[in-house]
């Protein structure tokens, strides 16, 4: 039996994947399942550039507004969630467009992803401790001792993954890379991947004009509520790029000038990295982008594969 086909709209911050999400949506008569890992919380509006309640009212999306930004989620639970909401919306009729930028949690739907043992207190608290006397770098030496393939896998250094990676060794006394390359992972629908390709320099000048627009449209007022509401600037819902600068410069660590240009410059290190995830995805199929090209043109010609997809005139590879 052939497979229903469920479209995906990555890319990174800024390159513009929401207008053009629902632009296809409106086309397509489609639903939108978000694959951000902070546009889950509420109350984190401007600073993750959230589709509006308008949007969301033009179209139906999913994983939008779910949690309080003090209560942990993951990739994992996502990947198995999402995935349960893309087949209930094929058997409605309707097609679902996976769109975001995290690339982690695209992963997990469309591949699936290990979600592991339950926390255990007594490890973690040894793990955090170590953390404390040898550093995030002395617990990733650790990593790559236990389970050199998880720790070959990650292109950056993060303590969550790493603490977990861990937690999970000890825990089973199993790498986790061994629960990843044992885990059944194919879902039940075939994902279109398609990213939209901007020039370095066009998408950094994107990346300050979004930035510009977060401060006009009130993002200092956005994270001076949070703290209003007692959100611990920890929560790892607020270590995140536009937020974590804008607690620095409400307890006067920096002037807002400065703080506008250090968003913009974490901006488009965040930028970088997503590019590298994603582009080490050879199914996803790039759409080159301009000034000259509208978003509209964008959706036109991904809607264009899409259907040709559709009728099986297209292959797999990427070009």
């Amino acid at each position: 039996m052939k497979q229903p086909l469920v479209l995906a709209v990555v890319g990174p911050t800024a390159s513009g994947k929401t207008t053009v999400s629902l632009l296809l949506a409106e086309r397509l008569s489609a639903e939108v399942v978000s694959a951000d890992s902070r546009q889950i919380y509420k109350h984190l509006d401007i600073g993750t550039a959230k589709p509006t309640r308008a949007d969301r009212r033009r179209v139906k999306h999913y994983f939008v507004d779910i949690l309080e930004p003090h209560q942990e989620y993951s990739a994992g639970q996502f990947g198995q969630e999402a995935r349960r909401v893309i087949e209930k919306v094929l058997k409605r009729g309707r097609l679902p467009i996976l769109v975001g930028g995290s690339g982690l949690y695209v992963k997990s739907v469309i591949d699936g992803l290990f979600e592991g043992p339950g926390k255990d207190p007594v490890v973690r608290a040894r793990l955090e401790e170590q953390l404390d006397h040898e550093g995030v770098e002395g617990l990733f030496e650790t990593l790559k001792k236990v389970d050199p393939a998880a720790a070959a896998k990650m292109t950056e250094v993060k303590r969550r993954q790493v603490i977990r990676a861990l937690e999970v060794y000890y825990i089973t006394g199993k790498p986790i890379s061994e629960f990843h390359a044992e885990q059944e992972t194919k879902p039940r629908f075939k994902a279109i991947q398609v990213g939209l390709k901007w020039g370095r320099e066009e998408l950094y000048e994107r990346i300050s004009q979004r930035v510009d627009r977060m401060i006009s449209d009130g993002l200092v007022d956005e994270v001076r509520g949070l703290r209003i509401k007692g959100y611990d600037r920890r929560l790892n819902a607020l270590n995140t790029v536009g937020y974590k600068e804008v607690f620095d410069y409400l307890e006067r660590l920096r002037n807002l000038g400065d703080t506008i240009a250090l968003i913009k410059q974490n901006t488009r290190r965040f930028a970088k990295r997503q590019l590298t995830w994603f582009r080490a995805d050879k199914r996803i199929r790039w759409v080159p982008m301009s000034r000259t090209k509208t978003l509209s043109d964008a959706a036109r010609e991904i809607e264009e594969i899409f259907d040709r997809h559709q009728r099986g005139e297209m292959g797999w590879k990427a070009r």
